[in-house]
């Protein structure tokens, strides 16, 4: 259990915004992120900012105004805001009172993803952002598409579907989870627990490859294949996967890295919108066709397909969880890494609000 049951996230962590493509142009992205609307745009020079979604004159969102060289102008009144949050211009009046100005957020661009800090900003480290995901600037040899969905669940829900594999012999027959489901099933699996999340690595041995590989590797009828699924879960909201398949005897288990079958790697970032929502940010990255478009595209569209199965199961628990909190809940051997993603969290959130409290 939480410490505080009431608080379901830690504040003082950076948690993805966006994907950096998605701001850009005259318009702002407007976002709530942990209960908390954002606006996000660009300065002048590029640079990523995120202020609160109001404007300090008359409570007018920002969202319904534009970004222009100076900042970002309120689309009421004309008051233009720079990314620190400060009132920059009043049309018609040239002194600006100290006092006008909105909240900014500490926030950045790495890999391709936009980071931000919904905390202290004080104690906000670009040095402490714990993911790193170098593949992302790599389109040559792991080309891939960004995506994200607004999912009407808990985050850590999310992150639960993404712990315990299992559910992929059902939820996804017709794509990664066809095949040989009992081998899918049964596979071997090794857990190990970190300060900053959970790793455990799965590998299905002598299996019919499933739909999707067969699509992307084009395995021959009858082809076995040796299958491995590694996941790593990074506190507070971030599950970076590599997963893939090659030939059964080919040595899978000493190099997965070889020329051939199927190899992808897939990045999640799970950002809380509210207690029974959030954003849901995804890419795959093709790294066993990287120099054919098509192959990258299929891959998006078989992958989206997934997501899309698992969405319907994920919103549906949601509502059913909240309708009988009073019930138990049964945990199997596959959630053992489920377990130890949710301790990670607690820990993380539990430490935080000593803090707090011993501060005050």
């Amino acid at each position: 259990m939480f410490l505080d049951t009431k608080k379901q996230w830690p504040l003082n962590a950076w948690y993805q915004a966006a994907w950096g493509h998605e701001i850009a142009g005259e318009k702002p992205l407007a976002r709530t992120l942990l209960n908390e609307q954002i606006v996000l745009f660009r300065d002048a020079e590029g640079k990523v900012c995120a202020l609160e979604d109001r404007c300090c004159h008359r409570a007018t969102p920002l969202r319904l105004g534009d970004v222009v060289s100076d900042g970002l102008q309120c689309g009421y009144h004309g008051m233009i805001f720079n990314g620190f949050g400060n009132c920059v211009k009043i049309p018609g009046q040239e002194k600006i009172p100290p006092y006008a100005k909105v909240r900014s957020y500490p926030i950045f661009e790495r890999q391709e993803i936009i980071w931000i800090w919904m905390g202290d900003p004080s104690l906000a480290n670009e040095d402490k952002l714990l993911v790193d995901f170098p593949w992302n600037n790599d389109h040559e040899s792991w080309p891939h598409i960004h995506d994200m969905y607004e999912v009407e669940c808990n985050y850590m829900l999310l992150i639960d579907n993404l712990m315990d594999l299992t559910h992929i012999p059902y939820i996804h027959r017709n794509t990664i989870g066809g095949g040989d489901q009992r081998g899918q099933v049964d596979a071997t699996m090794d857990v190990t627990p970190r300060e900053t999340g959970v790793h455990y690595m799965r590998w299905m041995e002598k299996i019919v490859p499933p739909p999707t590989y067969v699509k992307g590797a084009g395995f021959k009828d009858g082809t076995l294949v040796d299958r491995w699924q590694e996941f790593e879960y990074i506190v507070p909201s971030t599950v970076v996967q590599w997963v893939g398949a090659l030939e059964e005897g080919r040595g899978a288990r000493k190099n997965r890295n070889q020329p051939g079958g199927f190899n992808i790697r897939i990045y999640h970032g799970v950002t809380p919108k509210t207690e029974s929502s959030c954003y849901y940010f995804w890419t795959p990255l093709n790294g066993y066709k990287p120099k054919e478009e098509k192959a990258t595209q299929l891959l998006h569209k078989e992958i989206a397909f997934t997501f899309n199965e698992d969405i319907e199961f994920l919103e549906s628990q949601q509502s059913c969880m909240a309708g009988t909190l009073d019930q138990i809940f049964v945990n199997t051997k596959h959630d053992s890494a489920r377990i130890q993603a949710r301790r990670a969290i607690e820990r993380m959130i539990n430490k935080e609000t000593r803090k707090q409290l011993a501060a005050e």
